[in-house]
């Protein structure tokens, strides 16, 4: 685990994870641009999340609701008179302003502060549509928007940031029970991406914690380098959500109200906490052969199914029929995930690059791979090396990726 949240923030720019938005203008505080290696860590993030809410479960939808609103959702829900911070000694809205059209008084509208009432007011469209009954869920990915007066720690609280929510319509009978469930559930999802059991707990609020919604709520927080924070709530929402809308918009919703247990996590803050937790400092060098040094090398130890970059592919030196070797092999291995080609500076510096940016599984074409057909496969975190014949690449390295050992496949290499 890292010991300075600046060591992240250098690595983030320095490998193109993480840019200050606009920075060619100075920047905008609060504000960033996820560069090549950040978005598909992002992605990846998602990814995950999506295939164990949404398609490991039979009785949970997807949505992907608008970030534009009519007002009238934000006045029912209690953001446009709860939604404050104090600033210079009086309450100040978070909620971002905009227009509808014409910029008049009356079509004053707002950049949502959540996604969650996206999915409270499609409530019925989904019952409608999908002959949903409880319990059941709507799960939903996307941009929300706060205009934080006090902005802290890198990506802690900026003001444009991305969720994932489970919004779970359950019974007032089971939602205890439902509560319970999904709060281990969440921990236990984050220890299977590999964080460290020791940097997350769960930790109840009190009653005077609670959000004006919420009959209790669990947040699963993060040890990060300047203390804990949390990445993920865990709420059980009564009924209060369906109640408003339902007076507010004169609708009728179907009798009794279910109860709403919601997890709300911020992908930005998830993304920080596996950076900071996957990050190594490894001093003396990272190869078996040479001679310790003084120079301290960083690994990322990434989860292979988050890693950005799941194989680089290396020419062991800028010889054409190397080149074109490995060249081949990037292509064919690029049909399913992302590879990465690298043929500049030496062996070692190419291999520590790749370990910087979290890099599972290195691949070097050398003269050998010329006669035999074979290549080097080089493990991160062991940094054992086999040797695999080129046409059984495709099968070996996504079971690698899925956690099985290198040295499955190969004798490792003295």
């Amino acid at each position: 685990m890292v010991d300075s949240l600046d060591k992240i923030v250098s690595l983030c720019k320095r490998r193109g994870f993480i840019f200050p938005s606009s920075e060619i203008y100075g920047g905008l505080s609060a504000v960033y641009d996820y560069g090549p290696l950040g978005v598909e860590l992002k992605n990846n993030i998602k990814k995950l999340w999506w295939q164990d809410i949404v398609y490991k479960r039979d009785n949970v939808v997807g949505l992907d609701a608008a970030i534009f609103m009519n007002k009238k959702v934000w006045e029912a829900s209690g953001h446009t008179t709860l939604f404050t911070e104090e600033f210079e000694g009086r309450p100040f809205n978070l909620m971002f302003e905009t227009y509808h059209r014409e910029k008049q008084k009356k079509n004053l509208i707002y950049l949502r502060p959540e996604t969650a009432q996206g999915v409270f007011v499609n409530y019925l469209n989904i019952l409608d549509t999908q002959r949903a009954k409880l319990p059941f869920g709507i799960a939903q990915i996307g941009k929300s928007f706060r205009n934080e007066v006090t902005p802290e720690h890198f990506l802690i609280k900026i003001l444009e940031f991305e969720q994932m929510e489970l919004e779970y319509f359950v019974s007032e009978s089971e939602a205890e029970k439902c509560y319970n469930f999904w709060r281990n559930e969440r921990l236990n999802w984050y220890l299977n991406l590999g964080i460290k059991k020791e940097n997350l707990r769960l930790k109840e609020h009190s009653n005077d914690e609670l959000a004006h919604y919420a009959k209790a709520c669990t947040d699963v927080e993060y040890r990060f380098p300047f203390g804990w924070k949390e990445i993920e709530g865990i709420a059980n929402r009564g009924d209060y959500d369906l109640r408003q809308h339902q007076k507010f918009s004169g609708q009728n919703f179907p009798q009794p109200l279910p109860y709403i247990v919601e997890s709300s996590s911020g992908i930005d803050r998830i993304f920080l906490a596996l950076l900071c937790d996957a990050y190594c400092e490894v001093r003396g060098g990272r190869t078996k052969t040479t001679k310790p040094t003084k120079e301290i090398e960083v690994v990322l130890r990434l989860n292979p199914k988050l890693s950005p970059v799941k194989v680089a592919v290396l020419p062991l030196i800028k010889k054409p029929q190397l080149i074109k070797i490995a060249k081949q092999i990037k292509t064919r291995l690029s049909e399913n995930f992302l590879v990465q080609y690298d043929e500049k500076d030496s062996i070692g510096r190419r291999y520590r690059r790749q370990d910087e940016i979290g890099t599972p599984i290195c691949i070097t074409v050398d003269f050998e791979s010329i006669e035999n057909q074979d290549v080097t496969l080089r493990d991160r975190d062991s940094m054992n090396q086999i040797r695999v014949k080129i046409n059984r690449l495709a099968e070996i390295i996504p079971q690698i990726l899925a956690g099985q050992k290198i040295e499955k496949f190969g004798k490792i290499i003295k």
